[in-house]
């Protein structure tokens, strides 16, 4: 110690000018260390770009070599038709002058495909086997035992009778298919004997009927209702499933009790919506329906059917039917509504946010960019996939952030996905002059870019996603059930389409059973007072039925 400090110069003067270079030469390290990090940042940030550029080059690749497939395959046919033989038997007589060949090349394939086989199980690790999932345990059971011949039942060294010590079970599911029953409902009538007046008739409880006086139950009506719109069975198919069973019973009826039902429940779904109206985040989504117009003659129009889902606090799925895609609908809806509303660039919302002077703030879907640009990928493959390698490099981001919470998930987003977005954000202003308007590349460009601020809003909120795809799933129900009953019979149908939707998709959002919850409601909603509605809803029947499953009713 005292050596070093013997080395420093006695002159103040000189040992200031000394300690300033060596503070200048530590400030020049540091610097050149900062540059060194923000380099060496930068080079893994274009790695992570390529290798992502890479991924979708080779997810294209593989698409275009699979379709490259199927078109040749398609074309090996359409000339097999047009110039081959229509027979496909092949002259065994031709075989024979290829058999010795062919018998060679055998053996030498299946001498290789041994030494293959071997090596691969002397490579592949050890796994133990997956086997058969067990059934569920509150499946009723229907024991069946096989007795022991008699002349087994005694042991054949001592004669001594054997005893039981245990058994072997051996499961297997068998199917009894769904019936119908008659329940009658008796009212006794009571008179006097003497007087022969004053007779008096039981009243029947309102609870238990969907139909006041009507024919079906609550169970028959939740079949029907989970039939058509969860499972997607049109009426006329489930009329004929009824006359199988005996009873016929045409689908004007059926109507009709599906309008019945949708009466019944409107006020839960009314509930549900005013509960959605208080989420802090509302995604929505459109689609297309026919519907029949009897101003047409036949023919069918175009009506809009309309998702909205609520929050995590307030988890309820609603749909709304519209004649017209109009804004006048959505508006309807949303009134009074605030906080961030995700949905497509739909240019209808944008009415919406400007008549609520900020309160209904624009949040826009990264799934919906993204699509536009592969769809360029045709036209323009370099600058397409270097948007979807930046693309996919958010989503990876939100890989990471999934399971998180929500302050969690901001701050890593704007740690890694702010960057992205600065950046991709530069590349398309400097790209747009480059491109055509119209072109599929153009049209890509200036999507993102004229919805950038709503694009780039998630990211300073944990609570708000990077796409709408929530909404988009709720949508493929109604998909699926167009396929198959085709249209709805007027605007009326497509509103009880609309309230069955929200109960049903409502309870699937909670992992209810349809059938299950749907008989319940239907069979109490009608005689509850509207105070009392709540227990209807599905989280909160969901957690009276777990109540009652640990208390053993």
């Amino acid at each position: 110690m005292d050596a070093t400090f013997s080395k420093l110069p006695a002159d103040p003067k000189t040992l200031r000018a000394l300690l300033l270079r060596e503070r200048e030469e530590s400030l020049r390290q540091r610097d050149e260390l900062q540059q060194r990090d923000i380099l060496l940042h930068e080079r893994q940030t274009a790695i992570g770009l390529q290798q992502a550029q890479v991924a979708e080059l080779q997810q294209t690749l593989g698409q275009l070599q699979r379709l490259n497939e199927g078109l040749q395959h398609r074309l090996d046919l359409a000339l097999r038709r047009i110039y081959g033989r229509s027979s496909e038997k092949i002259d065994a007589q031709q075989l024979l002058l290829f058999g010795q060949l062919l018998q060679q090349a055998a053996q030498a394939l299946a001498g290789q495909d041994q030494a293959a086989a071997a090596k691969d199980e002397a490579a592949k690790p050890q796994r133990k086997g997956h086997g058969r999932r067990p059934l569920p345990a509150d499946l009723p059971r229907q024991r069946i035992e096989y007795p022991l011949p008699p002349e087994e039942l005694t042991c054949p060294c001592c004669n001594q009778p054997r005893v039981r010590i245990g058994e072997e079970i051996s499961e297997q599911l068998d199917y009894v298919p769904a019936s119908l029953f008659v329940i009658e409902h008796v009212r006794p009538k009571l008179a006097c004997p003497r007087c022969q007046e004053g007779v008096v008739t039981a009243e029947r409880p309102e609870q238990g009927q969907v139909i006041a006086k009507g024919l079906p139950g609550p169970g028959l009506a939740a079949h029907l209702v989970v039939s058509k719109y969860a499972d997607h069975q049109p009426l006329y198919r489930q009329e004929g499933i009824l006359e199988r069973h005996g009873v016929f019973i045409p689908r004007s009826t059926t109507c009709g009790w599906m309008k019945a039902s949708a009466q019944l429940l409107w006020p839960l779904v009314l509930l549900m919506a005013s509960r959605i109206r208080g989420s802090k985040v509302i995604h929505t989504d459109d689609t297309p329906v026919p519907v029949m117009d009897r101003q047409l003659q036949g023919q069918t129009k175009t009506g809009r059917m309309w998702v909205y889902l609520g929050d995590p606090n307030h988890p309820y799925v609603v749909y709304d039917y519209t004649p017209t895609r109009s804004r006048d609908g959505p508006a309807a809806w949303l009134k009074n509504f605030q906080g961030y509303l995700q949905a497509d660039a739909f240019g209808g919302y944008d009415g919406i946010y400007l008549a609520s002077g900020g309160a209904i703030v624009e949040v826009a879907c990264w799934a919906h960019a993204r699509r536009k640009f592969y769809d360029a990928r045709g036209s323009d493959g370099v600058r397409a996939h270097h948007a979807l390698a930046v693309i996919r490099l958010l989503y990876e981001v939100e890989r990471q952030a999934k399971g998180k919470q929500a302050q969690e998930r901001r701050t890593l987003r704007q740690e890694r996905a702010l960057p992205l977005l600065e950046e991709l954000h530069q590349w398309l202003l400097g790209e747009q002059p480059r491109v055509l308007p119209k072109s599929p590349m153009g049209t890509a460009i200036g999507y993102a870019l004229n919805n950038w601020k709503a694009l780039g809003r998630y990211a300073g909120d944990g609570d708000l996603a990077i796409d709408n795809n929530a909404a988009e799933r709720a949508i493929r129900p109604l998909c699926l059930g167009r396929k198959n009953y085709l249209f709805y019979g007027s605007d009326a149908g497509g509103k009880t389409a609309a309230t069955l939707y929200s109960v049903l998709e409502s309870g699937k959002r909670h992992g209810l059973n349809p059938f299950t919850y749907l008989r319940d409601v239907l069979a109490r909603i009608g005689s509850t007072p509207m105070s009392q509605l709540e227990q209807f809803l599905p989280d909160r029947w969901l957690a009276q039925d777990v109540a009652k499953l640990a208390h053993g009713q």
